[in-house]
């Protein structure tokens, strides 16, 4: 099977790594030529456009921030559909919306070429280590097809219905994880103000009803260190959540919940922090509140007056 990947960014980039250490033929295409260079020399092939790499590859993978890109990357003039031939499957991995890829689906299988919307969750940890969630929506045997490539890339992989369900499942659970972190900042900011230490709240909350993978993962390894290198960036988390308010426009569904945490991640776009993990929000309530969420330091007092 030759597979071409294209955006080798920080999820990207460690999925083609894996692919090529897993023995598969690969074609590879970004817009920055110091990540296509680096996948050159672990031994994949280079194309000079979309098109090209679809010419040469059996299936194609598609990484990318948005669903603009993913749009002007496969139906562009030198897009994808430009040089895939009849009988080609298309990957896209990127997290978009579910109706984006059922137009993209649509295009693709006027032209006889099978189409997987396959968004993951894991993070740049799960990419690196080929242990991702992969959330399938397509065909079953587009699915079958691709399957070979997700058994190295994810450990969990869920094929959900058709065209559209993976992306559909993926914006409600970033839906669930950018409102958990942002409440989560803000318990532990009034935490902190209140006497408490980073260490007491990890432990009794994660104990209790309001433990959270965002608790879990992202106090003790990103807020306890004030190590805010992503992860999953705030500017993605951004862009997640107005998937999630502009799906439910159209649906003449509110959220409330979800719009008003929308607004906290643009609260930290707009102090610097939209390529920090989304942990970082936490510094936009430190800053307000004069105080710090950190790990215990000699003393046995972690948190206090900034």
């Amino acid at each position: 099977m030759h597979v071409g990947f294209i955006g080798l960014g920080a999820m990207g980039k460690p999925m083609a790594r894996n692919l090529l250490a897993a023995g598969f033929s690969l074609a590879v295409y970004d817009i920055a030529p110091q990540a296509v260079a680096e996948l050159a020399d672990a031994g994949a092939f280079t194309a000079a456009s979309p098109a090209e790499l679809a010419a040469r590859c059996d299936v194609i993978i598609t990484m990318l921030p948005n669903a603009d890109i993913v749009e002007e990357t496969l139906r562009g003039p030198a897009g994808v559909f430009t040089g895939a031939r009849e009988g080609r499957l298309v990957v896209d991995m990127s997290s978009v919306d579910p109706a984006s890829s059922r137009r993209m689906a649509a295009i693709a299988a006027a032209k006889g070429i099978g189409y997987v919307d396959a968004p993951v969750s894991g993070g740049t940890a799960g990419a690196a280590g080929g242990t991702l969630t992969i959330m399938a929506g397509g065909a079953d045997a587009d699915v079958a097809r691709a399957m070979p490539l997700f058994l190295v890339l994810g450990k969990n992989i869920r094929h959900l219905g058709g065209v559209g369900s993976g992306d559909a499942i993926k914006m409600v659970n970033n839906l669930l994880l950018g409102v958990n972190m942002a409440a989560l900042a803000e318990a532990l900011v009034l935490g902190v103000k209140s006497g408490l230490s980073a260490e007491t709240m990890l432990t009794v909350i994660g104990e209790s009803s309001g433990a959270s993978y965002a608790l879990k993962s992202k106090l003790p390894t990103f807020i306890m260190e004030g190590r805010f290198e992503p992860g999953f960036a705030v500017d993605l988390q951004y862009k997640d959540l107005e998937l999630a308010v502009a799906s439910a426009k159209r649906e003449r569904l509110p959220l409330p919940v979800t719009a008003a945490a929308q607004q906290v991640y643009e609260l930290a776009r707009a102090e610097g922090f939209g390529r920090a993990d989304i942990s970082a929000i936490v510094k936009v309530w430190e800053r307000l509140a004069g105080v710090t969420v950190r790990k215990a330091q000699g003393d046995g007092h972690g948190c206090g007056d900034a």
